[in-house]
């Protein structure tokens, strides 16, 4: 099995890739909806509003953690998570950077 060589790129492109990778799951992607919409840290209420099991969501929410997107603080028994704003605000960055950099000239294929 072969092995990732991220260090032949920049710090810049493994940071996107991992990113890219943590909301590439339709679970990920609701939970940062949710997130996204509540406008607030989230305590709990995503098993109620997903339908997914609590384990499942938790293990969602560390890959998002572990990513840097989002944030979360103890309040008693519960872990609260919110967006992690300069995370989300660089990686919308990146994200708009790349697309804006293609220009399309319909030569090619």
């Amino acid at each position: 099995m072969g092995v990732t060589k991220t260090d032949i790129f920049t710090n810049q492109q493994n940071k996107l890739a991992m990113q890219l990778k943590a909301i590439a799951h339709p679970a990920r992607i609701a939970i940062l909806q949710q997130i996204i919409k509540a406008n607030a840290c989230i305590c709990g209420d995503l098993v109620d509003e997903l339908g997914l099991a609590q384990a499942t969501i938790s293990q969602h929410l560390k890959e998002l953690k572990n990513a840097g997107l989002i944030q979360g603080s103890i309040e008693g028994v519960s872990i609260c998570y919110c967006i992690e704003p300069v995370a989300w605000k660089n990686l919308q960055n990146e994200i708009n950077n790349m697309f804006a950099s293609y220009k399309d000239v319909n030569t090619c294929c």
